[in-house]
């Protein structure tokens, strides 16, 4: 064996061990010698990836821990999409999946006829309009008025817009819907492990609830800009943020390998208590966010831009358990192209592909569909 191929073979074994390759940045990991007794830093750079052990600066070999940072990237990039399909058509029980369905009559409403269907296996009634079942008005219509909403309108202005396509409804109507299928949605997607990056950035901003200050505080992934986890809270400096912290854990299967966060005593305090691990690798806290450089803000402030846009429509929040927050989430995540990622959305980033023209429907009809 020659020593390139002993040292691919070496970074083979680093790359698999687990925590040995960590992401500090978007061009910079930290490797872990085989011994365990020292990190090495490797740097992506336009000649590729240069590591900081000598053996690598001055002899100018590609050393095993620039084959393991290299293997353990190719390995990341190469996750299986997961792919959410729009329900197009039925040949199976949805509950079930038994072929043995028979059509069981229509259903009438002003929108026109619905095929029902029923199960000889399982005995269970469905219909085609998954996700929409005894809704006077169309699906399309529907997702019509959240992609409006969710893209900038107010509840008044995506009303007054539905009545030029016939749909005749209040803003209080266009709000009901927005709070069933947010909450609908959420807890099917929650299910779903997005393939975050082990950077994540945490800040808040403030806004109105009724008139009264509160603050959001967002978890999100600095590799993907998928917005992992929210909390209102009451204050900035004082408040408990171990919640935010746990969700983000729960969401994401995993703890960061870095946080990009200030200082704040709460913060640390939550850091310690989800994050901060006495073994190998554990998770560094990056306390100094600058304007420039690596560690700058500038994708939380534009998370936080996105917030504060929508939030000038709506003048201030009802309620602290507004659905109109993790509706924006989902709408962030995996509804709104981003140009920064390409035109593709965060989730497409952390490997969930949402199918079909209308991914409003399609996350609704598989939703309702799991929820059953």
């Amino acid at each position: 064996m020659n020593e390139t191929n002993a040292r691919q073979q070496q970074g083979q074994i680093i790359a698999q061990s687990d925590g040995s390759v960590r992401r500090i940045n978007e061009l910079t990991y930290s490797v872990i010698s085989q011994s365990g007794n020292s990190n090495y830093e490797v740097h992506s750079t336009e000649i590729g990836w240069v590591c900081s052990r000598p053996d690598h600066k001055f002899r100018g070999v590609k050393c095993k821990h620039v084959w393991a940072t290299e293997i353990s990237f190719a390995l990341r990039k190469a996750v299986e999409i997961r792919r959410i399909e729009a329900i197009l058509n039925i040949q199976s029980c949805i509950y079930c999946k038994s072929v043995r369905i028979v059509k069981d009559g229509l259903r009438h409403n002003k929108r026109g006829d619905i095929q029902k269907f029923n199960c000889k296996d399982c005995s269970k009634y469905f219909t085609i309009n998954i996700g929409f079942e005894k809704m006077k008005h169309n699906p399309q219509g529907i997702t019509t008025a959240m992609q409006l909403y969710f893209s900038g309108e107010s509840l008044r202005n995506t009303a007054t817009s539905l009545k030029l396509i016939g749909m005749d409804v209040t803003h209080q109507t266009v709000y009901n819907w927005i709070e069933k299928y947010t909450n609908l949605m959420q807890k099917y997607l929650e299910k779903i492990t997005p393939n975050v990056g082990d950077a994540w950035r945490r800040d808040e901003l403030f806004l109105k609830v009724k008139g009264n200050l509160k603050y959001l505080y967002a978890l999100m992934d600095d590799d993907t800009r998928f917005w992992i986890a929210q909390e209102v809270l009451d204050t900035k400096n004082t408040a408990d943020i171990n919640p935010l912290f746990k969700k983000g854990k729960e969401i994401a299967g995993k703890r960061p390998n870095t946080l990009i966060s200030d200082g704040a005593r709460n913060i640390l305090d939550a850091f310690k208590g989800e994050f901060f691990t006495i073994s190998n690798p554990r998770t560094k806290h990056i306390r100094h966010v600058r304007w420039q450089g690596d560690h700058n803000n500038n994708k939380m402030e534009r998370l936080k831009g996105e917030v504060r846009d929508r939030e000038k429509v709506m003048r201030s929040l009802k309620i602290t358990t507004t659905p109109i927050l993790p509706g924006y989430q989902l709408f962030h995540n995996y509804i709104r192209p981003h140009m920064a990622l390409k035109g593709k959305t965060p989730a497409e980033i952390c490997g969930i592909k949402i199918e079909g023209e209308n991914k409003w429907k399609t996350i609704i009809e598989n939703a309702s569909k799991n929820h059953h």
